[in-house]
């Protein structure tokens, strides 16, 4: 198992960056190359989000990934440090329990005191929908410490010569 991790800080142009070394560890890994485009992507809107989040509440901690070649799979995990508060809901969500919650959690911003700006919800919210709407094999957990976007695809078997 190889694992490749990435912290940047939360500027939007770090995640282009991030989408491209994904790509790259993805096909390395052995990632259909008709899927990669869904590995940029849903690497770039889990990135984007967490930015967005970083920003919005003023966390000035690095975003994590890291890129984890597996046997069978390959994965990849996004990390924010925006803090949720405890009994929301956040922890252990799944694709399909991704809207209810999860979105872009304004009870994280200045421990729930500041108004989210308009459109953060609904951004937050899209971009797991495109998500989960990518990736069969996708979770997404928020906590104290923050949150985690955890998304896996298939890598093809070696062929023996």
């Amino acid at each position: 198992m190889a694992t490749v991790e990435l912290r940047f800080s939360a500027l939007p142009e770090h995640v282009r960056t991030a989408r491209l070394v994904a790509a790259a560890v993805a096909r390395r890994a052995g990632v259909d190359e008709a899927v990669l485009d869904e590995v940029r992507l849903a690497v770039g809107e889990a990135c984007t989000r967490a930015v967005g989040l970083h920003v919005s509440g003023g966390v000035e901690e690095p975003v994590r990934v890291a890129l984890t070649e597996d046997e069978k799979k390959f994965s990849i995990e996004v990390g924010d440090s925006v803090p949720t508060a405890t009994g929301t809901g956040g922890q252990g969500s799944t694709a399909q329990g991704i809207a209810p919650g999860l979105g872009a959690r304004p009870d994280a911003r200045d421990g729930g005191a500041s108004e989210p700006t308009e459109g953060d919800e609904g951004e937050g919210q899209m971009g797991l929908a495109v998500i989960s709407g990518l990736v069969d094999d996708v979770e997404v957990t928020a906590d104290e410490h923050g949150g985690l976007i955890r998304m896996s695809w298939p890598t093809a078997p070696e062929l023996l010569p």
